[in-house]
């Protein structure tokens, strides 16, 4: 089986996908493809997983902090593609 990030290596990022955030994200997938969509039950999930957050690198999850670090990353993102544009 490949990979599905691969697909995604010329998708304009501004820089590269941190470790932590890359396992945040497919911690998420996983969990959502357990039938969970409830940020509730998804933190829940994470803290279980001992998952660290990417920005306050905390492994108890609870709602507001799945936001935040979700804020948080997209707010980074959104910073290095006006800074460097297409491709990490």
């Amino acid at each position: 089986m490949t990979d599905p990030w691969s697909r995604l290596k010329h998708q304009g990022l501004g820089r590269e996908i941190s470790p932590e955030e890359m396992a945040l994200a497919r911690a998420i997938e996983a969990i959502y493809l357990d039938g969970v969509g409830d940020f509730a039950e998804v933190a829940r999930r994470l803290t279980e997983k001992a998952v660290v957050a990417p920005a306050s690198r905390r492994t108890d999850w609870d709602v507001p902090l799945l936001e935040a670090e979700l804020s948080a990353i997209n707010q980074s993102l959104d910073e290095a593609y006006a800074r460097h544009g297409i491709g990490a």
